[in-house]
């Protein structure tokens, strides 16, 4: 059984049938009656391929379209299927993916991404959960996050500002999301010692879906996270630091506003933490309040690659890295 947040690529039968030419229901047969290929599953039963066994099909698809006996050849290793392809057909072998499967993610991302998009757009709540799990599984929780839901988010908020997609469908969108964050978050027991965090947004910010992936990330990293959802003042934030013994605040803030409620609670929030706790602001509107940022010395997130940059900093000053 595989874990959901283990990052090696794992593809669900319908993609392995759309890359391999073999269909479903053959797979099955193949894998069931002469264990041509052998599956391993996720915690929910699913069947996941690797690569190698995409590879495999394409091999063996090809071998009985030029006439050999599944029975006969289902059990031949790699180099020997190879060879047989090549010395009946002639034609060209099926290259073996790189092993990294880093271009094979990128774009299964953005084939689940445009999935999701047109099942929002239906507003389709059992397509897009269907689709969101899928993914999980088959692209591992943060490449999801990176590639497929932070991007989509972002076309969400697009669309919406042009008319195509009413609040109603990011609210939709939203809420499944949310419900999915028990596969999200990493269930493998912290270290007693690990680096605490507390994250959640700053008043007036409503929407929690930044600073909740921030969390998973950051759990990802190894940190002893609490997350406590949106709309917090700064003496509250403080209070939960002081409680948790926190080394730092990671703060999202997703809307722009005019008013001076982020500045004002930006600055009273890093004066109550004092120069101990870390306190780290990203979001999509991060950018907007970069003056005050600068201004009281906060970390501000240029990427996921960045946070996990500052996250692997701050732990090895204290001598808590790895």
């Amino acid at each position: 059984m595989i874990n959901p947040n283990d990052d090696s690529a794992h593809y669900l039968i319908s993609t392995v049938s759309k890359r391999s030419g073999v269909k479903s229901d053959l797979v099955r047969a193949w894998e069931r009656r002469y264990q041509a290929v052998t599956p391993a599953r996720t915690a929910g039963g699913h069947r996941v391929y690797t690569a190698a066994d995409i590879a495999r099909l394409k091999l063996l698809n090809q071998a009985t379209n030029n006439g050999h006996s599944i029975s006969q050849i289902a059990r031949l290793s790699l180099e020997e299927l190879k060879l047989l392809v090549k010395d009946v057909g002639g034609g060209e072998v099926p290259p073996e993916p790189p092993p990294d499967h880093a271009n094979n993610r990128l774009y299964l991302a953005k084939d689940y991404m445009d999935k999701c998009y047109t099942a929002i757009l239906a507003f389709d709540a059992t397509a897009l959960e269907v689709h969101f799990e899928h993914a999980i599984v088959e692209l591992g929780t943060e490449t999801f996050i990176e590639n497929l839901l932070t991007p989509l988010l972002t076309k969400i908020g697009e669309r919406w500002r042009i008319g195509e997609l009413r609040p109603v469908h990011e609210h939709m969108a939203s809420a499944i999301i949310r419900s999915l964050t028990y596969i999200l978050r990493n269930n493998n027991p912290v270290s007693a010692h690990a680096p605490r965090m507390v994250v959640t947004t700053p008043l007036g910010q409503l929407h929690e879906l930044g600073a909740l992936l921030a969390a998973i990330i950051a759990e990802l990293k190894g940190w002893q996270v609490t997350y406590l959802g949106a709309n917090l003042p700064s003496e509250e934030i403080a209070a939960a630091v002081r409680f948790t013994q926190a080394r730092a605040v990671t703060l999202s803030i997703s809307f722009e506003s005019d008013d001076l409620v982020i500045p004002k609670e930006i600055r009273r929030l890093k004066t109550l933490l004092g120069g101990r706790t870390a306190l780290i602001v990203g979001g999509r509107a991060a950018a907007h309040y970069k003056a005050v940022l600068d201004e009281v010395g906060v970390v501000n997130i240029q990427s996921y690659g960045h946070f996990r940059t500052i996250l692997d900093d701050l732990a090895a000053q204290d001598g808590l890295a790895g």
